[in-house]
């Protein structure tokens, strides 16, 4: 991830300015990811619901059985091949010793966490300052890191059947697709129920589509990454010779 960087725009003859969030790369990952897991999502409920009505009107026939399964299995191949990218240029930038540390947990993370708690049940008055990432966006990935790793490998168990039992015992079949059945329906209502709501929802945040965040949303949200910015921005400016 690549340091913020500052962004004047003009509107209604007021400048605003805007924080950059994420790369063009970033972006597209997220793109991908959504677009991959939807397809995943809406064609493995059918597969999963076989006795159900609506789901024996959709999978008909052999054919379209034989369809549902070949664009899940290319959703499939999509997502795994973001995670080998993401997974990558983590290594990349490791090697580089340019990976920043903003997305790792900390201590910190927990005791946020446990002001926000207070601060909603109005036992403290005082909201907790946030860097760039906070508490619930670390969480988030985290979640979603592992919970991918999980749908892939056991995805491919499931799609490779002999391959795996000629390596593990028999019994990985069936755990398998308990696993990948399971986790799908968590990491669904996980990604809807809390990422869309607080992301999305709550305050219509569009970074992650746009790269940038306006200066208002940044001071709210990422006070602590803004003040650092901040400072950081005027320096510069301070060089280029503005004010």
């Amino acid at each position: 991830m690549t340091q913020n960087k500052l962004q004047t725009e003009s509107r209604l003859g007021q400048a605003v300015r805007y924080f950059q969030r994420f790369t063009l790369a970033q972006r597209w990952e997220h793109t991908l990811l959504i677009l991959s897991l939807s397809v995943l999502l809406l064609t493995g409920l059918p597969q999963k619901y076989r006795d159900t009505s609506w789901s024996q009107a959709l999978l008909s026939s052999p054919e379209m059985v034989t369809n549902v399964q070949t664009v899940h299995h290319a959703a499939a191949l999509v997502l795994t091949l973001e995670i080998i990218f993401h997974l990558g240029n983590m290594i990349v930038l490791m090697i580089r010793r340019r990976l920043p540390g903003d997305m790792l947990p900390t201590w910190q993370d927990v005791k946020d966490a446990g002001e926000m708690v207070k601060y909603l049940l109005f036992i403290s008055g005082k909201k907790p300052k946030f860097g760039k990432y906070n508490f619930e966006q670390k969480f988030t990935y985290w979640f979603l890191f592992f919970a991918i790793g999980i749908l892939a490998f056991s995805g491919f168990v499931i799609w490779f059947p002999i391959q795996f039992t000629a390596i593990f015992p028999g019994g990985i079949i069936p755990a398998a697709k308990l696993a990948h059945s399971t986790e799908a329906i968590v990491t669904t209502l996980f990604v809807l129920i809390w990422h869309f709501y607080h992301v999305h929802f709550e305050r219509l945040n569009l970074s992650i589509f746009t790269g940038k965040l306006n200066e208002e949303d940044m001071k709210t949200y990422h006070e602590l990454e803004y003040d650092r910015l901040n400072k950081t921005g005027a320096k510069k400016e301070v060089k280029g010779g503005k004010k």
